[in-house]
């Protein structure tokens, strides 16, 4: 079984050892054909609170940690310059 990994933008930080990360898709839309972006936001476990708002971060999926948080950060990516 293949362990996914996605890249998003973490949005929010000020929960303890956890970041939300918003993870953008770009599809084409069936009929009008216009690309449309959706945009799912996740709970992503941080466990030396490492992340920051605007960071671009690469997360895994994981067992459950808690009711809503099953992702945890495997790499940082970008750094945004604070």
């Amino acid at each position: 079984m293949a362990v996914k990994e996605i890249v998003g933008e973490v949005v929010s930080d000020k929960m303890n050892k956890t970041v939300v990360v918003a993870v953008e898709n770009r599809t084409r839309h069936p009929k009008y054909k216009k690309t449309v972006v959706r945009t799912k936001k996740y709970k992503v476990h941080d466990e030396e609170n490492q992340c920051h708002i605007g960071d671009r971060v690469k997360i895994r999926e994981t067992r459950p940690l808690s009711r809503t948080k099953c992702w945890t950060v495997a790499q940082i990516i970008d750094k945004k310059n604070s």
